[in-house]
């Protein structure tokens, strides 16, 4: 299993260096980061810095999305990352939620998302796309290698992923709606001819490494209140009882009666009144270590093949100590 470190690009800037730097020193391989442009930093400007400052660590967006950039914009920033420090680059791509919607737009739909996909990936590979009806081509590009990973919770998401990425993202660690997220993705990879082993899966939730269950619990509870917009948005799409999307993932919303995205990932956010404490222990990894590498045996025993660790708590420094010294060394020996 592999290790990833997700942090918001909140100024300073260094300050994500470091930790990124903090990570690899570790044993994580990949530093990933929030891509909301008016809510944090820049980050493809932060990602430079990160990869000149690391030797190994392979860097991304968790995630990007089709419409706040133009299609080429986006790999020939990959592609450029890649070419001075030798493809350590993974493009996390999903429909968008907090940086459309903080501007004002609704997320991409998933047809933009599946050409998206397939254009940002050629383009940055050096061969040649269609771009709104003309060819393109960076004709700079040598030997680039971009794997795109797609964010996806529900069916139609999955099987896009399934049908097109190099890997997905699941933004939770619930095993039982994961394994029902991979199943739904090696059926649609099987279907469209592929090897259903071929596309990487990734679980992203946070981690707090503690004995004290109530402090990480409310360290952690902001992140029920991120996965509730997406929830929601199936709900929206599906109905809550339709059977198309487990209830396990559907009905922990009721309550829920809103989003402010000033508070988006993090601690304190008031808007997480309707996250029970049941849904913070099954979407997230918390406890003493032993707690954390018993779930991630688990996970990894579903077919998951890299937990990505969002670090958004006040212990940011000493959950990536406590990874490096103890949970990784048990989970990648």
């Amino acid at each position: 299993m592999d290790f990833g470190l997700v942090l918001q690009t909140d100024p300073p800037a260094s300050a994500v260096v470091g930790l990124m730097r903090r990570a690899e020193r570790n044993g994580f391989r990949y530093g990933w980061t929030f891509d909301s442009a008016v809510l944090w930093q820049e980050p493809f400007v932060i990602h430079s810095r990160i990869l000149d400052h690391t030797e190994r660590l392979i860097v991304g967006p968790m995630v990007t999305n089709p419409g706040t950039r133009a299609w080429e914009v986006t790999a020939s920033t990959f592609a450029t990352l890649n070419e001075m420090y030798g493809n350590r680059t993974v493009c996390g791509i999903g429909r968008g939620d907090s940086a459309m919607r903080v501007a004002g737009r609704g997320p991409n739909t998933l047809a933009a998302l599946g050409e998206a996909i397939d254009v940002i990936r050629d383009l940055a590979e050096g061969r040649q796309a269609t771009v709104e009806g003309r060819p393109l081509r960076l004709p700079w590009v040598k030997d680039g290698r971009l794997p795109v990973w797609m964010g996806a919770y529900g069916p139609r998401a999955l099987a896009l992923a399934g049908r097109k990425a190099d890997g997905v993202i699941l933004q939770l660690a619930d095993p039982y709606l994961t394994g029902w997220m991979i199943r739904a993705v090696r059926e649609a990879a099987a279907e469209a001819g592929r090897d259903p082993g071929s596309v990487t899966v990734c679980v992203a939730a946070p981690g707090y490494v503690g004995d004290d269950l109530d402090h990480a619990r409310e360290q952690c509870r902001w992140f029920g209140g991120m996965v509730g917009n997406h929830v929601a948005d199936l709900v929206a799409r599906y109905g809550e009882h339709s059977g198309a999307v487990p209830e396990a993932l559907t009905s922990y919303i009721a309550r829920r009666t809103g989003y402010d995205y000033s508070h988006h990932g993090r601690v304190g956010n008031p808007d997480t009144g309707f996250v029970t404490d049941e849904i913070v222990d099954r979407f997230c990894l918390l406890g003493p270590a032993a707690a954390h590498i018993e779930k991630l045996r688990t996970l990894r025993d579903l077919g998951v093949d890299q937990f990505a660790l969002y670090d958004m708590h006040d212990a940011r420094e000493a959950t990536i100590d406590a990874y490096g010294s103890e949970i990784i060394p048990a989970l990648t020996r």
